[in-house]
């Protein structure tokens, strides 16, 4: 028997039209799993998601750029679909925020935390993160907010050259157009010719004072905080490996205890009475040996599988648990337990793991997602290859965005990523039909 209120469906949202995004297809998983009726809204044309074993049925998701208005008309026809109330869970930063905004008007339709609907707008927000985090005392980078080109240029000498520039509002940043949502300046130049693309990138550049990365410098924290206010199912993580390289996305991370981290998250947490599921970035500065937050995403990290505890508990499942009036089971933590995405850490999925792995799309219960990424990965290669040779353009119904979050970091192995940190995320334009 599930722990789970199998007659309550779940809604995956995903606004992001990338089809290489493993965190879906994780959730698909965990929720299939364990008996869940589950609804994807996301673009499915070349996404290996679709072809789920565990997928009730794919949604065509809102077209690119949509309004709070439109994203509302699709939800609701999702759910005159599904015909009764469902656990609703955003799957990128794009979709936190519509739904909190929309919270109100969807509650009737969808089980959501109890939370207020700005929250999750502010903390994804790069520059309200700054003044979270300084009225919570919890330690940032030093982040200035220009108001000119003189003054970005004049904030890169300030900080120190090089510093990190960041797009306040990185889902708005435009795909197609060669900007970054995150990117390290060195040069006042640059940060002058930055700030001049600030109407194009959708949103306010600010800079930050550049931590060095370093061994065991980049963690993460994934929890999701109950209607109590604790935090469940989730743990602190340390980033091995990364796509691209230096604090992109993790390709290889590990289960590893660390106090401080965890500490630090569930004050954050404690102070901005934050409900639901959220995924924190923290990296580590060598010269005072204070954590600093980096990011705040409120949605399930794509890693969040990696904390799967004794009883099976993650932070999907203890959203859902939670919604559904279900108590929450107390599993046991499994430290040193390891996720590897595939396509980025190839030699990482074959090493031995004594302590356990989940691995990003390989599952021996659900193996077609994995086929299927193969096959569009090596398409994507070689399209990218293609491009980097001068033979020819993408095809017309292929976009790239390149988003790149800091600089070259030693931890990573070049024979697994010389080539894998130079591609970039292949969006496409098509729209998601149902299965």
């Amino acid at each position: 028997m599930s722990l789970l209120d199998i007659r309550v469906p779940a809604v995956l949202l995903r606004i992001d039209r990338n089809p290489f995004h493993h965190g879906t297809l994780g959730a698909v998983r965990s929720l299939g799993r364990a008996g869940v009726e589950v609804h994807v809204v996301a673009d499915s044309a070349g996404s290996p998601v679709r072809s789920s074993r565990f997928v009730c049925q794919m949604h065509p998701p809102p077209a690119p750029g949509a309004s709070l208005a439109e994203i509302a008309v699709t939800l609701r026809r999702v759910a005159a679909r599904i015909a009764r109330p469902a656990v609703l869970i955003p799957m990128d930063d794009a979709s936190a925020v519509a739904v909190g905004r929309l919270r109100d008007e969807l509650a009737p339709s969808y089980l959501l935390p109890q939370q207020p609907g700005a929250l999750a707008e502010r903390v994804a927000d790069k520059a309200e993160l700054a003044a979270v985090c300084a009225s919570a005392d919890i330690p940032h980078p030093v982040t200035l907010i220009p108001e000119s080109p003189a003054q970005a240029a004049s904030a890169a000498w300030q900080l120190g050259l090089p510093v990190v520039a960041k797009w306040s509002r990185p889902w708005l940043v435009p795909c197609g157009t060669g900007l970054r949502s995150t990117v390290v300046v060195h040069s006042a130049q640059e940060a002058r010719e930055l700030y001049l693309r600030a109407e194009e990138a959708g949103s306010r550049l600010l800079l930050q004072s550049f931590l060095p990365p370093g061994p065991d410098r980049d963690w993460f924290f994934h929890g999701y905080v109950d209607r109590t206010g604790a935090v469940r199912g989730g743990g602190p993580g340390r980033k091995q490996r990364a796509w691209p390289r230096g604090a992109g996305l993790t390709a290889v991370g590990r289960w590893t205890p660390n106090s401080q981290v965890q500490a630090l998250a569930e004050r954050l947490t404690a102070e901005l009475g934050y409900r639901g599921i959220f995924d924190l970035d923290f990296r580590l500065c060598g010269t005072t040996g204070r954590y600093h937050l980096l990011d705040f995403n409120p949605r399930p990290g794509a890693q969040f599988r990696l904390f799967t505890d004794s009883a099976g508990l993650d932070v999907v499942r203890a959203l859902h648990l939670d919604l559904t009036h279900r108590p929450l089971p107390d599993g046991a933590p499994r430290p040193g337990r390891s996720f590897v995405v595939e396509n980025y850490a190839p030699l990482s999925a074959l090493r031995p793991a004594p302590a356990g792995r989940e691995l990003a799309w390989y599952a021996p219960d659900d193996r077609a997602p994995g086929r299927a990424m193969w096959g569009l990965w090596a398409g994507h290669v070689l399209r990218k290859l293609r491009e980097r040779l001068g033979g020819g353009p993408v095809p017309p119904r292929a976009a790239t965005r390149v988003v790149r979050q800091s600089s070259t970091s030693p931890l990573d192995e070049p024979a697994e990523q010389a080539e894998l940190t130079k591609l970039t995320k292949l969006t496409d334009d098509e729209k998601a039909s149902s299965c």
